[in-house]
Order: C-alpha cells, then sequence, then structure tokens
C-alpha cells in the first residue's frame, strides 16, 4: 500500500488555466494513470480526511461545488482507498515533523499516517515529501 498525496488528484482533475510546459504536462499524465489504477480497484491506497479535504477544497474553487461532490462520493465509496482519520494530536505531533524536515504540516500528517500504517512509498509531485527520512516518493 502507498499513501496518496492531495497533489496527485490535484494534478490529474484540475483543469489547467494555461498551457502547460512538458514537464507539467506529463505530470498531468502521470498523475492520471496513478488515479485511473485506483479508481479502478487494482491498486490500495491510504490518504487522509485532510488531504481529501485539501483536494475537495480547491476543486470546488476551481471546477464547482458539483464537481467537488462527485468527487468526494466516488472517493469514499471506493473500498481499495483508506482515509485515515486525524486528530490534534497528530497536528501537535507534526509542528515537530515539519519545523525538523522543512514540510508543510499537512506532509508531516501524512508521514505520521504513513508510518502509522507501516507506509514507505507516496504517490506525491510534492518536492518535499523527500525530505522526510525513509520515505520513497513514486511517481509513476
Amino acid at each position: 500500500m502507498r499513501f496518496l498525496d492531495s497533489s496527485v488528484f490535484l494534478h490529474a482533475y484540475l483543469v489547467p488555466r494555461r498551457r502547460l510546459t512538458p514537464r507539467e504536462a506529463e505530470m498531468k499524465k502521470t498523475a492520471k494513470a496513478i488515479i485511473a489504477r485506483v479508481d479502478s480497484g487494482v491498486e490500495e491506497v491510504l490518504t487522509s480526511v485532510v488531504h481529501i479535504a485539501e483536494v475537495v477544497n480547491i476543486v470546488e474553487s476551481r471546477l464547482g461545488l458539483q464537481a467537488s461532490i462527485r468527487l468526494l462520493a466516488r472517493i469514499l465509496e471506493l473500498d481499495n482507498i483508506k482515509v485515515a482519520g486525524v486528530e490534534e494530536a497528530d497536528y501537535e505531533e507534526a509542528l515537530g515533523i515539519a519545523a525538523r524536515y522543512a514540510v508543510s504540516v499537512n506532509d508531516a500528517v501524512a508521514y505520521i499516517k504513513m508510518r502509522r500504517h507501516d507506509i514507505q512509498e507516496v504517490y506525491t509531485f510534492d518536492k518535499h515529501f523527500k525530505n522526510l527520512p525513509g520515505i520513497r516518493v513514486i511517481q509513476e
């Protein structure tokens, strides 16, 4: 099992407002392939309520309320997407991790959830995950 970061959803679903660079176009293609594997049930992943909230809020602001509702409904109906809850204590722990490894607090929350579920690989396009020890970034 791998952790599925919000950046993968966003690269897959958002409609670009400008012409993408070749690198960005490749990231979008890769993100869509990852989401297709997950959506088809081929691969089991873990994410968190925080990461889903990030995605839903951004999709709603860019694509509208109905698009965000459809996306959330699809995520929740898939048995192969495990959604980890996040508690206040997780954020308290994440503060130290974020400061120590120069990552965002939500990336630190992902790291905490990955460690608790014995996951070493993350699907992400966020370069900061490479700062976290014992984590392998997957972009394929």
